[in-house]
């Protein structure tokens, strides 16, 4: 009997130890998703060009296999050396944050967006399965589920062949424990849902009060796309404050009368529709805007002020809402950024001149802010002491590290860009 039981445990220990490994499986396919969702989405999508080029195969593009694994932790000095990384400047017109990622998380990365499978509208991937089917995840998780019971039963089998020997061999013992009572599963059973519980309220906690991706419907439908993206109509001029103070500011409705007194109707090259794909009357929105105006269309002119009050009857402003909002302390300046940061608007905005309805790109993170003021070069004068912003004249010790050739540039992290009293206050 005793052989029976080492056998039983070598086989009990070999089902426990592949529902290890299945469990691996699915949890390092799964950080490659979450890696990928934390450090790439911003700019990249697996299958197609975003903000910055489709990173599904881009193994095979780059000039070497290894050459990903250099740029990811090294942005700065290959765009420097290297002439692939200058390449992707050029065509991009934008440099991609450096991160300082393992060399096995950017593995996962790669391998995630590799095996990567869209979805089409219908649920169903490009295979034409079922979206789900095309994953593992479902595979690993229900064998996980199916060897975590077997083990379970074996355990319980294991110990009633216990009991069955211990009466034909004498052996006295108590009853065995339920297993709805034994102290041992009720304990495993208390620290699974503790930890479950803990890890899902930390990411609760985490996501409180981010919007990434929050696009709620407008009053007036107004496509960044044909404005900025179309007719090319500089951010700046119906945000001026973006330069100029704090806050970039939501254009008056004078702002948008000065083109739509001419413009009082859509003929654009693009079919409007909203994010569910419902089409939009672009004309019937330009209405609407003459409506808030007080404009009238027919005769081109102002309503008349008859109750005195300083505006044309019937105007009223636009009830935009707001989308991107930062916590009350939280301190941004668009300025500080935009004029002296030089950063274009898709560097928080993401690819704003493609959106029809604008959605919340960045996740505006701490975490997030952080890492651009570790990568973005501030416009610091060259080692002649001359271009750049001459405030930076001031810092003297970078000036001379730069003669010594001990740095090549300055970020916004070297001159207190990480201080907590930069942006709390």
């Amino acid at each position: 009997m005793s052989c029976f039981r080492k056998n039983f445990n070598k086989v009990l220990a070999s089902l426990l130890f592949t529902a290890f490994l299945s469990l691996s499986s699915s949890v390092f396919a799964a950080d490659g998703k979450a890696l990928f969702q934390a450090n790439c989405a911003n700019c990249h999508k697996p299958d197609k060009d975003y903000t910055g080029p489709a990173l599904q195969g881009v193994r095979e593009r780059t000039p070497d296999p290894e050459w990903a694994y250099r740029w990811i932790n090294n942005v700065n000095t290959m765009l420097e050396t290297d002439a692939y990384a200058k390449g992707l400047l050029a065509k991009w017109k934008s440099k991609m944050t450096q991160f300082n990622l393992k060399k096995e998380e950017i593995k996962d990365i790669l391998d995630y967006v590799d095996a990567y499978k869209p979805e089409t509208t219908d649920g169903k991937s490009v295979t034409g399965k079922p979206a789900a089917e095309d994953s593992n995840y479902l595979l690993y998780g229900l064998l996980t589920i199916i060897l975590a019971i077997v083990a379970f039963i074996l355990l319980q089998v294991n110990s009633n062949l216990r009991k069955l020997t211990d009466d034909k061999e004498g052996v006295r013992r108590g009853e065995p424990v339920p297993f709805y009572r034994d102290k041992t599963y009720l304990m495993m059973g208390v620290l699974a849902l503790f930890f479950t519980g803990g890890y899902f309220l930390v990411q609760w906690g985490i996501g409180l009060g981010r919007s990434k991706d929050y696009q709620p419907e407008q009053p007036i439908y107004y496509s960044h796309k044909v404005h900025a993206g179309t007719n090319q109509i500089a951010c700046l001029y119906c945000h001026g404050g973006a330069q100029d103070s704090k806050h970039a500011n939501i254009p008056s409705v004078n702002v948008c009368m000065n083109c739509h007194m001419a413009v009082n109707k859509y003929e654009g090259p693009d079919v409007l529709t909203h994010e569910d794909g419902s089409a939009v009357n672009g004309t019937a929105e330009i209405q609407k805007l003459y409506a808030y105006a007080g404009w009238d269309p027919v005769n081109k002119k102002y309503n008349d002020d008859k109750d005195g009050d300083g505006q044309p009857d019937g105007a009223k402003p636009i009830e935009w809402v707001r989308i991107h909002n930062l916590p009350d302390h939280v301190y941004f300046n668009h300025s500080q950024h935009v004029k002296v940061g030089k950063q274009q608007c898709q560097t928080c905005h993401g690819n704003i001149q493609q959106m029809g309805e604008v959605k919340q790109f960045s996740d505006l993170s701490m975490g997030w802010c952080i890492n651009c003021h570790r990568e973005s070069k501030v416009d610091f004068p060259d080692t002649a002491g001359t271009g750049g912003n001459k405030y930076y004249n001031i810092y003297e010790k970078f000036h001379r590290d730069m003669k010594a050739g001990k740095i090549d540039s300055v970020t916004v992290e070297k001159i207190g860009g990480l201080e907590c009293q930069k942006c709390h206050y």
